[in-house]
Formats: structure tokens, sequence, C-alpha cells
């Protein structure tokens, strides 16, 4: 494409008494708009992180116990390290991202970054879904193997309910808590991240119409 040859058509066609920008200032402001928006997915992917941590650490001794009579402390510190790996090496890949945004200064090299961007988040907000699901399926296969010590946990005031309808019970709420969990977590991501998404979609559209 020649340089700073070209005015973006919808501008010629306004009336004369707007300001017309060039095709350089019209770049310049998408390249903006685009290095803030990933900037912005970089700080949210940190705060993330943070919030778990605050998470993690503020969980008390007594809901632990819980796991540790289904054996499953273990897994769950596994699920931990698991989790504090993906964060971490988006938070690497974010700011790679928005590195490499910042200095660009070419259209077509801008468009394959939003893509890549695009991409690295659908990504992250993909296996952060599936990982949960994936420790949530585990949880429930070792408490539901282990029937005598999920009446001990979850129905320690001996009620008279039959332990048959109990563990069904205990079934359906589990199985309603996951689809729960996605449908939060499918929220919470179409509404962050979703939003930054479509702007860097815009900006992509806007580069398509420059070339």
């Amino acid at each position: 494409m020649d340089e700073l040859e070209l005015l973006k058509k919808d501008w010629k066609k306004q009336n004369a008494s707007y300001p017309q920008l060039t095709y350089n200032e019209i770049y310049k402001l998408i390249h903006k708009k685009s290095s803030s928006i990933v900037k912005w997915i970089f700080i949210i992917c940190i705060a993330e992180f943070v919030f778990w941590t605050l998470i993690n650490l503020l969980i008390p001794d007594s809901f632990l116990v819980i796991y540790e009579k289904f054996h499953l402390k273990t897994i769950l510190n596994i699920s931990y390290i698991i989790q504090y790996i993906v964060i971490i090496t988006f938070i690497y890949l974010f700011y790679k991202n928005y590195n490499s945004i910042s200095v660009i200064d070419n259209t077509s090299l801008l468009m394959k970054k939003i893509i890549k961007t695009r991409k690295t988040v659908n990504y992250y907000v993909y296996l952060n879904i599936i990982l949960n699901v994936i420790l949530s399926f585990i949880v429930n296969f070792v408490m539901f193997s282990n029937e005598d010590i999920l009446n001990e946990v979850f129905n320690s005031s001996r009620t008279t309910i039959d332990s048959d309808k109990f563990f069904n019970i205990m079934l359906i709420a589990q199985i309603i808590g996951l689809f729960v969990l996605v449908g939060f977590l499918l929220l919470y991501y179409r509404v962050i991240y979703g939003i930054l998404l479509r702007k860097l979609t815009k900006n992509y559209k806007e580069l398509e119409e420059l070339e």
C-alpha cells in the first residue's frame, strides 16, 4: 500500500465543512485505540491473578477439611499450580501482544497482531473454562465414589432421609452447581473480555477499509 496517499472513503464523502483525515491520521488513531485495548487485557489478566491469589490465601482451613476427608488436597493443590501457570503464561503473552502492537507502524502487520491478540484471548477464556469443568468432574467423581464419606460430610446431622435419595439430591445439586459455574464464567468472560474483543474487531474492520 502507498504510504500517506489515500484518504478514507468515508471521510471523502463527508461535507467539506468537516475536517478531512489523512490515511496516516486514521491509522494512528486506530493504532492508539488497539494498543490501549490490549493494555487493558493485560491489566485485567494481572488483576485476575491477584484476585485468585487473595482468594486462595483467604480460604479458611475448615473448608479444606472437607477435601482432606475425600483425599482431594493434592488434587486441589495441583489445580492451584496449573491455574497459576496458565494465568502467568497468558500475562506474558498479553504483555508480548501489547508490546508488539505498541511499536508497529505497518497496517497489515497491525491487522495480524489484532487477529493474534483475539486468538490469544479466546484461548485464555476457553482454557480457563475447560480447566474448571475438568476439576469439577474430578472432584465430583471422587466424592460420589465415596458414599460413606459423602454422607458423613454433607449429612452430618444424620437426618432420616433415605441414603439413595440423599445421593440423588447431592448429584442434582452438583450438576446444577456445575452449570451455574460455567454460566458465570461465560458471562464474566463475555462481559469483560467480550467488550474489548468487539472493540478490537471494530478496529480490524476499520483497518480493512483502509486497505
